[in-house]
């Protein structure tokens, strides 16, 4: 198979090459994850949360090499490197210590009355082996975070990052080996998407894909003739709603990071500013300043980096293109060098223009103006995404309200793009932003099978269901419904019943 570039987005410098995975790779790597994985589930919880622990201590340890990788492969500023790449996967890393063991043990449950001297529970056991189809605008913790989660539950996984980003992807599997992980129980397998389709072909037990719509759909296709689980968790075209009593420096500063934060390369940025009338005129002029205070670059002060590649400049520009040819206005000045693309803020547009319909992901913020909360929620529910929204408002009543009725899988109220990096919440989106949900103990059981099993005393040579049938069964379920739901006859369903488990 041919080598993989990693490529400095800025530079276009070549980090390193990167042997793409064959079809008898990918073969071997499945044959050796389900060996590992099996050792590795017989062992327990405990050692899977002494192997987390490992690679949190491994990972925690290298923080500067970690971040610089990132940084190379992305182009990110080094505090967006660290805080949302490293430090949110150190999080999750440690929740999932903490929270397994709990999460994952067995459950007691009721057993219905005819149950007699039964016991009922619920065992979480592994899938097996997860595939985890990684992109490339958060490349390690995009990457990590759903393998740690598999992980945690038993599985094995494998993951295939961004063929954008191969180096990252090489840095895992570098860390994994460090921190003393099994060889076959997380293997990187780089390519692009011939090594995806390949993944799945070969039979994992479930696929996580992160990444486009378009490419979900395939993912979910090939899925689904070999009846694999999916988890997807794909784009977002994130709707922020602002107010009139909401605090303006509060709000524009908000929606410029939740815009602006990773150059906007961001599947929960801000890419629909709706702002009350009132307020949008103040709100629209203080927005397109603050963008142009913005710093780009790539030292420790830079608040921007470049966008990842040609390409997405290519879509940025041809939304605002479009844009301002239907009337929209653009509030601050049109700068790119090469791969840099400085902030920009749009005013007065519409639904009918690409940049409110389909995800930008870059550095463009469009605020549109609406009059009431019923408009409010209109624009914001009409989108074919629904992944993660923002409201604010000084009145916490009103903000609850609205929250309540968008049709998103996350909501943060007076803030922005948290919503993913809290490991106690579950995070995914509804409509076409995705299905599933991972993070939190709802991410944990995600890649848990539940098993319900019952017990039996097994002391008597037959129960009352069983075979010969005759009026004793007839009786005793009459009994049963009369005496656990009524009917008239609910005195003589309990005579009748006591008289039969007496027999």
């Amino acid at each position: 198979m041919p080598d993989l570039e990693g490529r400095d987005p800025l530079t276009g410098a070549t980090i390193g090459r990167y042997a793409e995975a064959s079809p008898t790779d990918i073969r071997a790597a499945m044959a050796r994850a389900r060996e590992s994985q099996a050792a590795y589930a017989a062992a327990g919880i405990p050692a899977r949360v002494a192997l987390l622990a490992a690679l949190r201590k491994t990972m925690a340890g290298a923080v500067e090499e970690i971040t610089e990788a990132v940084v190379r492969a992305t182009g990110k500023v080094h505090v967006e490197a660290l805080a949302g790449d490293l430090m949110v996967t150190l999080e999750m890393l440690a929740y999932c210590e903490s929270r397994c063991p709990e999460v994952l043990a067995p459950q007691e449950r009721p057993s219905p009355l005819l149950y007699r001297g039964c016991r009922s529970w619920v065992e979480y056991r592994p899938f097996g082996v997860v595939a985890v189809i990684a992109p490339w605008n958060f490349p390690l913790q995009l990457s990590l975070v759903p393998a740690l989660f598999a992980l945690a539950a038993g599985n094995a996984v494998l993951l295939k990052p961004s063929e954008v980003t191969p180096s990252v992807g090489a840095l895992i599997q570098d860390l994994w080996s460090r921190a003393g992980g099994p060889p076959g129980l997380l293997q990187v397998l780089q390519g692009g998407p011939e090594v995806g389709r390949a993944l799945v072909a070969e039979g994992p037990d479930k696929v996580f894909f992160t990444g486009s719509v378009a490419t979900g759909r395939q993912v979910m296709a090939a899925a689904a003739e070999r009846l694999i689980p999916v988890e997807l968790e794909l784009g977002g075209k994130d709707p922020m709603l602002v107010f009139d009593d909401a605090p303006m420096p509060r709000a524009v500063n908000a929606a410029l990071y939740g815009a602006m934060s990773n150059a906007g390369q961001t599947c929960v940025s801000v890419e629909r500013c709706y702002v009350q009338r009132p307020l949008y005129r103040d709100f629209c002029q203080q927005a397109a300043a603050g963008a142009q205070r913005l710093r780009l670059g790539q030292g420790v002060d830079a608040d921007l980096g470049p966008l990842i590649r040609p390409e997405q400049v290519d879509t940025v520009m041809d939304h605002l293109d479009d844009a301002l040819a239907r009337g929209a206005r653009l509030l601050t000045p049109r700068r790119v060098e090469g791969n840099r693309v400085h902030p920009m803020v749009l005013a007065d547009v519409t639904h009918e223009m690409k940049v409110m319909r389909h995800e930008t992901f870059g550095p463009l913020l469009p605020v549109m103006a609406f009059d009431d909360e019923q408009q409010a929620v209109a624009l914001a529910n009409d989108s074919r995404y629904g992944l993660n929204a923002a409201v604010f408002s000084g009145d916490a009543e009103r903000c609850r309200r609205v929250a309540a009725r968008l049709q998103v899988g996350n909501v943060a109220i007076n803030d922005v793009l948290k919503n993913i990096g809290n490991p106690h919440l579950p995070f995914g989106g509804v409509k076409q932003s995705g299905m599933g949900r991972y993070h939190g103990p709802e991410g944990l059981l995600a890649f848990s099978e539940p098993v319900a099993l019952v017990q039996s005393a097994g002391t008597a040579d037959r129960e009352v269901n069983w075979f010969p049938y005759g009026r004793t069964a007839i009786r005793a379920v009459e009994a049963f419904i009369a005496a656990r739901h009524g009917g008239g006859l609910v005195d003589r369903g309990r005579q009748l019943l006591g008289a039969l488990f007496r027999s």
